[in-house]
């Protein structure tokens, strides 16, 4: 059961999840980040430079076995996934920006993502020839990753009305698939995963936290509104950890590799929820310290006194 979860399961799972993402897509997505391009450009610097560093900060500070420590910078490396879309929508952030990034982030991430998992494995498992993604195997992860996308959006230029009803179903689905193979990853490397359990669910959660505030802050700091830095943050904190299990264990035929993102997948639902919520209730506090500074400020106070009648001459 588990052979034939990673060589059928995985990559149907993965193909469904890109198919629905293509499906919400259309060229103006692409053409959209024109509109907010300080915003689009801090995200993807944040993606694609920020967020590494500080995984292998953390594989370092951890002292991952080396096949962890590249499961982590290969999940690291991974795009933003299409549940990032709902968190956004949930919390009140620019969903149209997400989508942008979601599909600039899945272009982008076929340069990058061999290119990460290959330096990792250089530097964690040097002389491995067994791993390491060649140019067979990047075509692969191109294949993988673009063409399902690429049939979606055919599918919603030429039928658009067709594209819409299928959207949600599609979207469910792709839930449902993503528990399902998170979950059998997790069974049929169930003894290797207890081994590491309480190591990878530290450094997962600590990574997804640390992404999540990486996403919101640094574009605040920069002065991107609220709403874009929510979505920022959801896209580049909620990775598509299916992405990273399949290449882990269908392209590079290696399961202790996909450990990290399996665990991840399944834990970063909780944190983003919590983040989210965490972020509505200082956004509530902020308000509140802001409207009662503005009651009790000398100039409101006056400007709420009544005109007296006339004013007393001495």
């Amino acid at each position: 059961m588990g052979s034939a979860l990673t060589t059928i399961g995985l990559p149907v799972a993965l193909g469904i999840i890109m198919l629905g993402l293509g499906l919400s897509l259309t060229i103006g997505d692409f053409t959209r980040v024109a509109k907010h391009p300080k915003a689009v450009f801090i995200a993807l610097v944040c993606q694609l430079l920020l967020l590494p560093a500080i995984c292998l900060g953390l594989v370092l500070a951890f002292n991952l076995s080396p096949v962890l420590a590249v499961g982590m910078m290969m999940l690291a490396a991974s795009p933003g996934g299409s549940t990032a879309n709902l968190y956004s929508h949930l919390f009140r952030g620019d969903v149209a920006l997400n989508i942008s990034l979601t599909a600039i982030n899945s272009v982008i991430a076929v340069v990058t993502l061999p290119l990460i998992t290959n330096l990792a494995i250089a530097y964690f498992l040097p002389g491995d020839a067994t791993l390491g993604l060649q140019l067979g195997k990047t075509i692969e992860v191109f294949v993988i990753v673009l063409a399902p996308v690429a049939i979606g959006m055919l599918v919603r230029s030429w039928r658009p009305q067709f594209a819409d009803r299928m959207d949600k179903p599609v979207r469910i689905a792709s839930i449902v698939i993503l528990i399902v193979v998170i979950a059998g990853a997790i069974v049929s490397n169930l003894d290797m995963l207890l081994e590491n359990l309480g190591q990878l669910s530290l450094i997962t959660v600590l990574f997804c936290l640390l992404s999540l505030s990486v996403g919101f802050f640094v574009p605040r700091l920069f002065k991107v509104e609220r709403k874009q830095a929510i979505a920022s943050s959801f896209e580049i904190g909620i990775h598509n950890a299916t992405l990273a299990i399949v290449i882990a264990q269908t392209v590079l035929g290696n399961m202790e590799l996909s450990l990290p993102a399996a665990v991840y997948g399944v834990l970063m639902f909780f944190v983003a929820l919590a983040f989210g919520f965490g972020l509505r209730a200082a956004h509530r506090r902020a308000d509140a310290a802001a409207d009662a500074a503005d009651t009790t400020s000398p100039e409101r106070h006056d400007r709420a006194q009544p005109r007296a009648g006339g004013e007393r001459r001495s």
